[in-house]
C-alpha cells in the first residue's frame, strides 16, 4: 500500500473528515433541485417496482399491516416523504441543510434511515442463507445480484440523511419498537417477505440484529433536534 493510501485511510478514520465527505455528498445529491427531484423520482419508481414483488401475497396479510409487510417499498416511501420536505428549501436556492427542523420531521427522517439501512442490508442475509437457491436459478442476475445491488443503494441514501436531518430519543425508541414489531410480524406470525426457503431460526435472529444495528447507527449519526 502506497504512502498516499495510508494517508487517505488515516484521514477517513477521522470522524470530522467523514462528516465533511457526507455533507458534501448530501449537498451534491440532495442540495440541487434537479438531482433532488431525480432522487425522489427514482424512489417513487422503486416503491412501484418493490410493491409489485409483494402484491401477489398481500391479500393474505391484514390491510393495516401492509406497511410493515412490504419492507423495501415502505423504506422507499418513508425516504420519499423525507426528501419531499426538502423541496421548499432547495427550490428557493438555499442549502438542503438549512431545511427547518421539527419533531415530526425528525421522527420521519429517523424511521426512513432505520428502514433503509435495515432492509438495505437484509437481503445480504436473506439471499445468502441458501445462496444456491438464488445463484443457481436462471434469473440469478435479477433475483440475486440485482436485489443486492439495488438494496445496498438504500444504505448509501440513508447515510446522506444525517447531513440534513435530526433525531430524538423518542424517534429512536419508536424506530426500535416498530422494527421489533415488524420482525414479530414477519417471523412470529409468518408474514415474512416471499422466500424460496423456510426462514428457520438464523434469518430471524440476524434480522433482529440488523434492526438493532440500524437504530444504533442512527443514534450515532444524527444530531439531536435542537442542536
Amino acid at each position: 500500500m502506497s504512502r498516499s493510501d495510508h494517508t487517505l485511510l488515516a484521514a477517513l478514520r477521522d470522524p470530522t473528515v467523514r462528516r465533511r465527505i457526507r455533507d458534501r455528498a448530501a449537498e451534491e445529491f440532495l442540495g440541487d433541485a434537479g438531482s433532488l427531484l431525480a432522487t425522489i423520482g427514482i424512489c417513487a419508481l422503486g416503491v412501484l417496482v418493490g410493491g409489485r414483488f409483494y402484491v401477489a401475497t398481500m391479500p393474505a396479510v391484514p390491510t393495516l399491516l401492509w406497511p410493515l409487510y412490504a419492507d423495501s417499498p415502505t423504506a422507499l416511501a418513508l425516504v420519499l416523504l423525507a426528501l419531499a420536505a426538502l423541496l421548499p428549501t432547495v427550490g428557493s436556492g438555499r442549502p438542503a441543510r438549512e431545511t427547518p427542523t421539527n419533531r415530526p420531521l425528525a421522527y420521519l427522517q429517523t424511521l426512513a434511515f432505520v428502514w433503509l439501512v435495515k432492509y438495505g442490508l437484509w437481503p445480504l442475509a436473506a439471499l445468502n442463507v441458501h445462496a444456491g437457491l438464488y445463484l443457481g436459478s436462471p434469473d440469478a442476475l435479477a433475483s440475486y445480484w440485482g436485489i443486492l445491488v439495488t438494496h445496498l443503494l438504500f444504505v448509501a441514501l440513508a447515510l446522506l440523511l444525517p447531513a440534513i436531518g435530526r433525531t430524538t430519543r423518542g424517534a429512536l425508541g419508536l424506530a426500535l419498537g416498530l422494527s421489533v414489531c415488524n420482525d414479530v410480524l414477519d417471523y412470529g406470525l409468518g408474514f415474512h417477505p416471499p422466500l424460496r426457503y423456510d426462514p428457520g431460526l438464523v434469518l430471524p435472529v440476524v434480522t433482529v440484529a440488523i434492526g438493532v444495528v440500524a437504530v444504533a447507527l442512527a443514534n450515532r449519526s444524527f444530531r439531536r433536534l435542537g442542536e
